[in-house]
């Protein structure tokens, strides 16, 4: 692959996963504030979800069998963007919610037709790859990073009359808005993530061609994910699948709560972090992610797969006791962003990989899907249709907006640690990795 190629796909993975990076992160604080019940809340959060269920198998039966991958992600992109930027104008309940579905529906497919395109224009993908998925990561760092300069109180900064452009920008880093003003000005994380996807709609066309590809022999067959399914009555692959709902639970709690809770002043329970610095202090943890991913390689041949992911469970664990028990200690409230990085290699990616080892080839996409089912699907549905719920039971004080914070976070860091026992007591794999199909070898 030459370096055109190469540069222009990495551009398509920072756009990619910009776009997700940028509305995520506040809306869990911003649907309250338009006045959403906990279950109006949930089925609004639960589009992408229900999204990456029925992506699963619509990419990868329909989508990149049908259509030139680069013309289904700049349609998908441009009526995706549109939906997108008109949830930033959006404030009753179902045109907010027709509008998300419509944006995860056609946004969900597009991260595997994206994998798709990449795969198809490289000669070496075990070596190209991990460099253009990285991009990936990056994309939702710079996400974060842009708000810096629009969740600020201009008021603020107009008023304290800077002289010079490094005072202006001391003025404007330090004035994050806050509070109700903060949640209002969250509108335009959807205006970010829409434009961005209008942007990688018209990059699109500047992809390589990438026609649709024929199913091989087997590939195409439902019977796949029927045989998929018949994996489970292995132990250890049914403990590491049901485990695998709990770190996704446990992982999309983190989302559901913790902007939320930086962004809270301290009187009402939170870090009392400026709402400009929000995103961009858990975007650590995605750097975090980079370089964890260098040494996942030599950590799972000194430790093994259990280990490995039990670090990877055990640091979500971790880090909701620093936010259960030290909520005042803001210096250490952001440098325990970085388990949020090493959770996610030494975990989700830990299992994609065992999967790829242990699976039999001819399932094994099929495979990877029923843990992605689990991953981005029912982990996150049962996490976004409880986090609300909880959220709402722990206002201690509806006037000041107090929230008992500690209570909540104990959820998941004692989900966390008996996921981790149980990973620990029951899941152990067979020392022979299975090298032909049919079936993974018996425990």
């Amino acid at each position: 692959m030459n370096n055109s190629h190469r540069f222009k796909l990495f551009v398509m993975m920072v756009l990619e996963f910009f776009i997700w990076g940028a509305w995520l992160p506040l809306i869990f604080g911003y649907l309250p504030s338009l006045g959403f019940s906990p279950g109006q809340q949930s089925w609004i959060l639960n589009a992408f979800p229900i999204a990456a269920i029925v992506g699963m198998f619509f990419s990868n039966q329909f989508a990149d069998r049908t259509f030139a991958a680069e013309k289904f992600l700049a349609f998908s992109h441009l009526v995706g963007g549109l939906a997108m930027l008109g949830l930033a104008f959006t404030k009753s309940f179902w045109p907010f919610f027709g509008l998300m579905l419509v944006h995860c529906l056609l946004y969900v497919p597009t991260i595997s037709i994206t994998n798709s395109i990449a795969f198809a224009a490289m000669k070496d993908a075990q070596k190209e790859f991990g460099i253009v998925r990285m991009g990936g990561t990056i994309g939702w760092i710079l996400a974060a990073w842009p708000f810096t300069f629009i969740l600020v109180d201009w008021q603020k900064v107009h008023d304290a009359n800077p002289q010079g452009l490094v005072n202006w920008l001391g003025a404007v880093l330090s004035s994050g808005l806050t509070g109700d003003a903060l949640k209002s000005a969250t509108a335009w994380t959807f205006v970010v993530a829409g434009v961005a996807s209008l942007v990688l709609a018209g990059f699109s066309f500047l992809l390589p061609h990438t026609p649709p590809k024929k199913a091989n022999a087997g590939e195409g067959d439902k019977l796949a994910w029927l045989e998929a399914v018949r994996l489970l009555k292995h132990p250890f692959v049914l403990v590491l699948w049901l485990v695998t709902l709990v770190d996704s639970f446990v992982h999309n709690c983190y989302f559901n709560w913790t902007g939320s809770f930086l962004g809270a002043a301290k009187e009402a329970g939170g870090v009392g972090i400026p709402g400009n610095w929000i995103m961009p202090v858990m975007s650590v943890g995605q750097i975090a992610e980079i370089l964890t991913m260098f040494v996942l390689g030599v950590t799972l041949k000194k430790l093994g797969w259990r280990t490995t992911m039990i670090f990877g469970i055990l640091g979500h664990a971790a880090r909701f006791a620093v936010y259960a028990f030290f909520p005042q200690h803001k210096e250490l409230i952001i440098v325990v962003q970085i388990l949020h990085g090493i959770c996610y290699a030494f975990f989700f990616a830990t299992v994609y990989i065992f999967v790829d080892a242990y699976f039999p080839k001819d399932a094994r996409a099929s495979a990877q899907g029923l843990f992605n089912v689990m991953i981005l699907g029912i982990g996150a549905l049962l996490a976004n249709s409880i986090c609300p719920w909880l959220l709402q039971a722990k206002f201690t004080d509806s006037v000041t907006k107090l929230i008992d914070f500690h209570g909540l976070f104990l959820v998941p860091m004692f989900s966390a640690i008996g996921a981790a026992v149980a990973l620990a007591l029951f899941f152990h794999p067979p020392k022979t990795e299975p090298t032909t199909g049919g079936s993974a070898p018996a425990h």
